[in-house]
Protein backbone atom coordinates (compact mmCIF):
# COMPACT_ATOMS: atom_id res chain seq x y z
CA UNK A 1 0.00 0.00 0.00
CA UNK A 2 2.87 2.37 0.80
CA UNK A 3 4.49 1.60 -2.55
CA UNK A 4 1.30 2.42 -4.41
CA UNK A 5 1.03 5.72 -2.53
CA UNK A 6 4.64 6.60 -3.32
CA UNK A 7 4.14 5.66 -6.97
CA UNK A 8 1.04 7.84 -7.25
CA UNK A 9 2.79 10.66 -5.40
CA UNK A 10 5.80 10.60 -7.71
CA UNK A 11 3.47 10.44 -10.70
CA UNK A 12 0.86 12.99 -9.68
CA UNK A 13 3.01 15.68 -8.03
CA UNK A 14 5.01 16.53 -11.18
CA UNK A 15 1.87 16.51 -13.30
CA UNK A 16 0.12 18.87 -10.85
CA UNK A 17 3.20 21.10 -10.67
CA UNK A 18 3.38 21.42 -14.47
CA UNK A 19 -0.35 22.08 -14.71
CA UNK A 20 -0.15 24.76 -12.01
CA UNK A 21 2.93 26.38 -13.61
CA UNK A 22 1.10 26.56 -16.96
CA UNK A 23 -1.93 28.11 -15.26
CA UNK A 24 0.16 30.71 -13.43
CA UNK A 25 2.18 31.40 -16.59
CA UNK A 26 -0.98 31.98 -18.61
CA UNK A 27 -2.21 34.51 -16.04
CA UNK A 28 0.95 36.51 -15.27
CA UNK A 29 3.23 35.59 -18.21
CA UNK A 30 6.09 33.18 -18.77
CA UNK A 31 9.04 35.38 -17.74
CA UNK A 32 7.18 36.61 -14.68
CA UNK A 33 6.52 33.01 -13.64
CA UNK A 34 10.22 32.16 -14.00
CA UNK A 35 11.15 35.30 -12.00
CA UNK A 36 8.65 34.32 -9.30
CA UNK A 37 10.17 30.82 -9.10
CA UNK A 38 13.67 32.29 -8.77
CA UNK A 39 12.55 34.74 -6.06
CA UNK A 40 10.76 31.90 -4.32
CA UNK A 41 13.97 29.82 -4.35
CA UNK A 42 16.09 32.68 -3.00
CA UNK A 43 13.61 33.38 -0.21
CA UNK A 44 13.42 29.66 0.59
CA UNK A 45 17.21 29.27 0.75
CA UNK A 46 17.50 32.27 3.10
CA UNK A 47 14.69 30.95 5.30
CA UNK A 48 16.14 27.41 5.46
CA UNK A 49 19.51 28.84 6.49
CA UNK A 50 18.01 31.07 9.19
CA UNK A 51 15.69 28.43 10.64
CA UNK A 52 18.39 25.77 10.40
CA UNK A 53 20.69 27.91 12.54
CA UNK A 54 17.91 28.47 15.08
CA UNK A 55 17.13 24.75 15.22
CA UNK A 56 20.82 23.91 15.64
CA UNK A 57 21.16 26.41 18.51
CA UNK A 58 18.03 25.02 20.18
CA UNK A 59 19.38 21.47 19.78
CA UNK A 60 22.70 22.40 21.38
CA UNK A 61 20.91 24.15 24.25
CA UNK A 62 18.71 21.11 24.88
CA UNK A 63 21.67 18.74 24.86
CA UNK A 64 23.75 20.99 27.14
CA UNK A 65 20.88 21.23 29.60
CA UNK A 66 20.62 17.43 29.67
CA UNK A 67 17.10 17.07 28.38
CA UNK A 68 15.92 14.91 25.49
CA UNK A 69 15.87 17.09 22.33
CA UNK A 70 12.84 15.45 20.72
CA UNK A 71 11.17 18.69 19.61
CA UNK A 72 14.45 20.11 18.32
CA UNK A 73 15.24 16.97 16.32
CA UNK A 74 11.76 16.99 14.81
CA UNK A 75 12.15 20.65 13.88
CA UNK A 76 15.48 19.88 12.24
CA UNK A 77 13.96 17.04 10.23
CA UNK A 78 11.07 19.27 9.14
CA UNK A 79 13.49 22.01 8.07
CA UNK A 80 15.55 19.53 6.02
CA UNK A 81 12.42 18.09 4.39
CA UNK A 82 11.03 21.58 3.75
CA UNK A 83 14.35 22.64 2.21
CA UNK A 84 14.25 19.62 -0.10
CA UNK A 85 10.74 20.56 -1.19
CA UNK A 86 11.83 24.15 -1.79
CA UNK A 87 14.66 22.95 -4.05
CA UNK A 88 12.23 21.27 -6.43
CA UNK A 89 10.81 23.68 -9.00
CA UNK A 90 7.14 24.37 -8.59
CA UNK A 91 4.71 26.32 -6.49
CA UNK A 92 2.85 23.44 -4.83
CA UNK A 93 5.96 21.79 -3.39
CA UNK A 94 7.20 25.23 -2.33
CA UNK A 95 3.94 25.76 -0.46
CA UNK A 96 4.48 22.55 1.52
CA UNK A 97 8.15 23.40 2.01
CA UNK A 98 7.33 26.81 3.49
CA UNK A 99 4.69 25.17 5.69
CA UNK A 100 7.38 22.92 7.19
CA UNK A 101 9.94 25.69 7.61
CA UNK A 102 8.08 28.76 8.84
CA UNK A 103 8.28 29.01 12.64
CA UNK A 104 4.56 29.73 13.07
CA UNK A 105 3.39 26.77 10.93
CA UNK A 106 6.07 24.26 11.95
CA UNK A 107 4.28 23.31 15.23
CA UNK A 108 1.25 22.27 13.17
CA UNK A 109 3.47 20.22 10.85
CA UNK A 110 5.16 18.72 13.92
CA UNK A 111 1.79 17.63 15.35
CA UNK A 112 0.72 16.12 12.01
CA UNK A 113 4.03 14.27 11.72
CA UNK A 114 3.72 12.99 15.29
CA UNK A 115 0.15 11.82 14.64
CA UNK A 116 1.14 10.11 11.38
CA UNK A 117 4.21 8.37 12.80
CA UNK A 118 2.34 7.30 15.96
CA UNK A 119 -0.40 5.80 13.84
CA UNK A 120 2.15 4.06 11.64
CA UNK A 121 4.01 2.59 14.63
CA UNK A 122 0.77 1.32 16.17
CA UNK A 123 -0.19 -0.27 12.86
CA UNK A 124 3.17 -1.99 12.51
CA UNK A 125 3.11 -3.11 16.14
CA UNK A 126 -0.35 -4.63 15.72
CA UNK A 127 0.91 -6.73 12.78
CA UNK A 128 4.05 -7.76 14.63
CA UNK A 129 4.46 -11.31 15.94
CA UNK A 130 5.16 -9.65 19.30
CA UNK A 131 1.75 -7.94 19.36
CA UNK A 132 0.64 -9.71 22.59
CA UNK A 133 3.39 -7.77 24.39
CA UNK A 134 1.75 -4.48 23.41
CA UNK A 135 -1.16 -2.93 25.23
CA UNK A 136 -4.07 -1.13 23.55
CA UNK A 137 -2.26 2.23 23.40
CA UNK A 138 0.43 0.79 21.15
CA UNK A 139 3.23 0.78 23.68
CA UNK A 140 4.60 -1.69 26.15
CA UNK A 141 2.29 -1.71 29.14
CA UNK A 142 1.03 -4.03 31.82
CA UNK A 143 0.94 -6.97 29.43
CA UNK A 144 4.73 -6.85 29.28
CA UNK A 145 5.16 -5.80 32.90
CA UNK A 146 7.26 -2.72 32.13
CA UNK A 147 5.32 -0.55 34.54
CA UNK A 148 7.23 -1.94 37.51
CA UNK A 149 4.10 -3.33 39.13
CA UNK A 150 3.62 -6.95 39.99
CA UNK A 151 2.59 -9.11 37.08
CA UNK A 152 -0.37 -11.45 36.91
CA UNK A 153 1.56 -14.12 38.79
CA UNK A 154 2.71 -11.75 41.57
CA UNK A 155 6.23 -11.32 40.23
CA UNK A 156 7.99 -8.25 38.95
CA UNK A 157 9.70 -7.79 35.60
CA UNK A 158 7.94 -9.17 32.58
CA UNK A 159 4.98 -10.30 34.69
CA UNK A 160 4.61 -13.69 33.08
CA UNK A 161 3.64 -12.36 29.65
CA UNK A 162 4.62 -14.70 26.83
CA UNK A 163 6.41 -17.02 29.26
CA UNK A 164 8.77 -14.43 30.76
CA UNK A 165 9.15 -13.77 34.44
CA UNK A 166 7.44 -15.63 37.19
CA UNK A 167 9.03 -18.39 39.24
CA UNK A 168 11.88 -20.14 37.48
CA UNK A 169 10.43 -22.34 34.79
CA UNK A 170 6.79 -21.50 35.58
CA UNK A 171 4.69 -23.07 32.86
CA UNK A 172 7.72 -24.53 31.08
CA UNK A 173 8.04 -27.94 32.71
CA UNK A 174 9.55 -29.34 35.88
CA UNK A 175 12.23 -27.37 37.75
CA UNK A 176 14.78 -29.15 39.87
CA UNK A 177 16.11 -26.93 42.63
CA UNK A 178 19.65 -27.59 43.69
CA UNK A 179 23.08 -26.22 44.38
CA UNK A 180 26.04 -25.78 42.04
CA UNK A 181 29.27 -27.17 43.45
CA UNK A 182 32.56 -26.15 41.88
CA UNK A 183 35.08 -29.00 41.86
CA UNK A 184 38.15 -26.73 41.79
Amino acid sequence: MVRIGLFLGFLLVPVLEIWFLIRVGSVIGGWETVALLIADSILGAWLVRREGRRAWAALRTAIESGRMPDRELTDGALIVAGGALLMTPGFLTDLFGFFMILPFTRPIARRWLSWFLGRRVRSLAARSPYAPLFDRTGGFGRAAGFDGAAGSDGTHGFGGAAGFGGPAGAGRGRVVHGEVIDDD
